[in-house]
Formats: C-alpha cells, sequence, structure tokens
C-alpha cells in the first residue's frame, strides 16, 4: 500500500471499530466472566470508551526455538466518555493518563478471551495510581467489550524481524476505587 492511501486505510479501519461499538448490544453486568469481577467492595468510577491500536513487532519467540511471532510492544489509544470528551491515553506499561496529569499503571490480575473473534483478551488488573486526579486512587482496572487488536494472523519471519505492525482496536476500560 502506497504512503498516500495508508492513513485513509487506518482511518476507515478505526471508523469501523468505532460503527462496530456503538452497534454492539449495550454492556450488562453478567456478561462479565467470574475471574475478570473486581473485589467486593470496589466502587465503579470511570467508564471509557478506547479506540487506537496495538503495536506488535516482529521478533525471536520467547520458547528459544528460532521461531518468530509477533509480540506486543505497546497499545496507543485515546479514551473518552460517553459525551465523546477526551478523558485519557493509553500507552506502554500498561499506562492510562488522565488530561488531568494523573496516571494509573496496571498489572494484569486475570484474563479471558474475548467472546468476540479476533478481539484481544478482556483483563482484570491490579493499579497503582499516581498524581491526583480521576485516576489518583484508582485500584482496579477492566478491559472489556474489545473489537480487535489481535497480532497478524500470518506468522513473521526472520526476513521481517523488527517490523511493526498496528493493528486498530477498541475496548471499553472500567476504574475502580476502594469503597470509602
Amino acid at each position: 500500500m502506497n504512503n498516500q492511501l495508508r492513513p485513509m486505510a487506518f482511518r476507515l479501519a478505526v471508523a469501523g471499530l468505532i460503527a462496530g461499538y456503538a452497534a454492539s448490544s449495550p454492556a450488562r453486568a453478567d456478561d462479565i466472566p467470574a475471574s475478570l469481577q473486581v473485589p467486593p467492595g470496589a466502587v465503579l468510577t470511570q467508564k471509557l470508551h478506547a479506540v487506537g491500536v496495538q503495536i506488535y513487532s516482529c521478533g525471536a519467540g520467547k520458547d528459544g526455538t528460532g521461531r518468530f511471532e509477533w509480540v506486543l510492544k505497546a497499545p496507543e489509544a485515546d479514551l473518552s466518555d460517553q459525551a465523546g470528551h477526551k478523558i485519557a491515553k493509553h500507552y506502554a506499561g500498561p499506562t492510562w493518563e488522565a488530561v488531568d496529569g494523573s496516571k494509573v499503571t496496571g498489572e494484569v490480575m486475570a484474563r479471558a478471551d474475548s467472546p468476540t473473534a479476533n478481539a484481544i483478551a478482556w483483563l482484570l488488573l491490579s493499579a497503582k495510581p499516581a498524581g491526583s486526579g480521576v485516576f489518583g486512587a484508582v485500584r482496579f482496572v477492566q478491559r472489556l467489550h474489545t473489537v480487535g487488536g489481535t497480532a497478524p494472523p500470518d506468522g513473521c519471519s526472520q526476513a521481517s524481524a523488527g517490523k511493526e505492525v498496528r493493528v486498530p482496536y477498541s475496548a471499553e476500560y472500567r476504574f475502580y476505587l476502594d469503597k470509602p
């Protein structure tokens, strides 16, 4: 694909993800697997919609066989509230940084395959907040209702080592505080 068509193709892919998210059925509490439930007493503080990319790089597999595979390098997404206002950005760590400067870094506690084909896993993460603001006291993060974002189905090889791909995705992120 030539360099002039690449930005247009990316915008169309992201628009498709947004349309798919908008057309999906409303989230229900009972569609979240038990393994991804937050501890009793956790209080939902933010429910944000993310649109962005999962960035993969081609490299030697961790199994030591000399096989090459796509490895997640980092996410890159904007998170918005239901009115469409940008609230935060999401990047490597995994880290979520609010426009007010507060941040939260997550560590995966549990994962479940997405019920949607070719979508990244749903997650429950413990959170380490930094700063004061919307993320200043967050203790848990859920990634749910994902669309897209999986590594390319075709493998990578030594010839493509170091190559990066940016795979469009969307997700719902829920941020929880400890019960006051």
